[in-house]
């Protein structure tokens, strides 16, 4: 129910992703008759697959998360999540307000045993393929084992998800050097070197597109002010290509030339792809997608999730902490 779309967007990617995946279900949960009249537009109804789960109540998204989490018990996301921590669903995918669904989340599920606070991780395009970013706002204010924690959870999302059984861990810094930084990323340094983790040192803004590490950490402040501003890069530069594109007759005729190279660019940088970003640290899978996803968009945030549970990734980061203990 949640996002900018609602259940204009969720179920048809729902319908697509089954599709798709013959061996997968999927429980659709919010207002029963919204949810069968996005499912009567599209000509399909539920059946031994796609189940309708009804809940009464839905979050706003800008509601505040503490209100939410203490008066609405059935809302959409707090019912979703609960089927998770009762075993009816393997993950739950919104597109609802962030916070409320991280606070009821931690609420529902509770912390996987030696993970203090979650974090949400998400994919960034790089020069060689992709790297994963956490923490990118679940965590202000981070005291260094926070970040080995983070450091930790995204070493196994990797290894699961993308088959790399030691996937190099970068620290996001001022600077390359070790005497960079605020205490807290200095401590959170040594921690790191003391690890068995294949940690490959500081690493500065501009290596994250380089995908210089396969795993970035950082606090929630410095991970969602760096997310928010490629954002807003990658907004800018598509604006202004298609301003020159566009200003004369002799330009649009460059555009059609070009428009193949337009494409595949587009194709490389299209943020949707990349849609979904994982709340680690839970005792169960959660992903949230972006509230202004398209149909698209969302089916690449459930296949997020599909792949979650395809790959062991809670049993991963649950091996992972056991060993740092044990160590």
């Amino acid at each position: 129910m949640g996002g900018d779309h609602g259940p204009h967007v969720t179920v048809p990617a729902a319908l697509r992703f089954l599709e798709a995946q013959p061996g997968t279900n999927i429980v659709l949960v919010g207002l029963q008759d919204a949810i069968a009249a996005e499912l009567k537009a599209a000509r399909s109804e539920a059946g031994p697959r796609l189940r309708v789960h009804h809940a009464s109540e839905v979050v706003a998204m800008d509601e505040s998360p503490a209100l939410a989490l203490r008066n609405k018990k059935d809302s959409s996301m707090r019912v979703a999540v609960n089927l998770v921590k009762s075993g009816e669903a393997n993950a739950c995918v919104s597109a609802g307000n962030t916070g409320a669904l991280m606070a009821t989340s931690r609420f529902v599920l509770k912390m996987l045993p030696g993970i203090d606070r979650p974090a949400i991780a998400a994919v960034l395009p790089t020069l060689r393929g992709k790297t994963y970013v956490l923490d990118l706002g679940a965590n202000v204010d981070c005291g260094p084992e926070h970040l080995v924690q983070f450091a930790v959870m995204g070493s196994a999302l990797v290894a699961a998800v993308e088959h790399k059984e030691r996937p190099s861990i970068g620290l996001l810094n001022i600077g390359e050097e070790a005497i960079k930084g605020n205490e807290v990323v200095k401590q959170a340094a040594e921690l790191l070197r003391a690890t068995d983790l294949n940690f490959a040192g500081n690493v500065e803004g501009d290596d994250i597109f380089k995908g210089k590490t396969d795993v970035v950490v950082c606090d929630g402040f410095v991970g969602n002010v760096a997310l928010k501003t490629s954002e807003g890069l990658a907004q800018m530069l598509s604006a202004f290509l298609r301003e020159e594109f566009t200003r004369n007759i002799f330009t649009r005729m460059a555009a059609l030339v070009a428009m193949p190279v337009l494409k595949a660019f587009k194709g490389r940088v299209d943020h949707r792809q990349f849609n979904g970003a994982s709340l680690l640290g839970l005792r169960g899978i959660v992903v949230k997608s972006h509230g202004s996803a398209d149909v698209y968009a969302f089916g690449c945030a459930i296949e997020r999730a599909a792949e979650e549970v395809r790959n062991g990734v809670l049993q991963r980061i649950s091996q992972r902490i056991e060993i740092g203990a044990a160590a």
